[in-house]
């Protein structure tokens, strides 16, 4: 049985859009995915459409989604290092990435997240695949 999993962060519109391409292109046999913001934003930022494209995943009919457009009850909910405090959500497994938002700054910093996000993603379906989703390890710089 698919485990679901919900990428959250403030606009949904970045960090968390593209850890949802990633999962759907990559982990389809072991994750239902989802994702969303806590909110409302107009459109998903083009330069991370753009970087995910570069790497043929394509997210052009993706659009900002709110927390109310996700399933009650999510068995992973993965937060990205919004540094804020997102709204209650039933789940099974809760980790944070703690991810820097590349918006408003250079097409490269979108390919640095896009990359980082791709091994946390690979990372989240080895330890689905192995149940093991409680040995996550915070790769971030302190």
């Amino acid at each position: 049985m698919k485990k679901k999993v919900a990428f959250v962060c403030i606009h949904n519109s970045c960090r968390s859009q593209m850890a949802e391409g990633w999962a759907k292109r990559l982990g389809s046999d072991v994750l239902e995915v989802y994702s969303a913001g806590t909110e409302d934003y107009p459109e998903v930022k083009p330069k991370a459409v753009k970087v995910m494209e570069e790497a043929e995943v394509d997210m052009s009919k993706h659009y900002p989604k709110l927390l109310t457009d996700i399933p009650e009850e999510i068995d992973i909910l993965i937060t990205m290092g919004c540094g804020v405090t997102c709204p209650y959500v039933p789940c099974k497994h809760q980790e944070d990435w703690g991810l820097e938002d590349p918006s408003g700054g250079p097409i490269e910093g979108f390919r640095e997240t896009r990359d980082i996000i791709k091994e946390k993603v690979l990372d989240l379906i080895d330890r689905v695949h192995n149940d093991k989703l409680g040995e996550y390890k915070s790769t971030n710089k302190e």
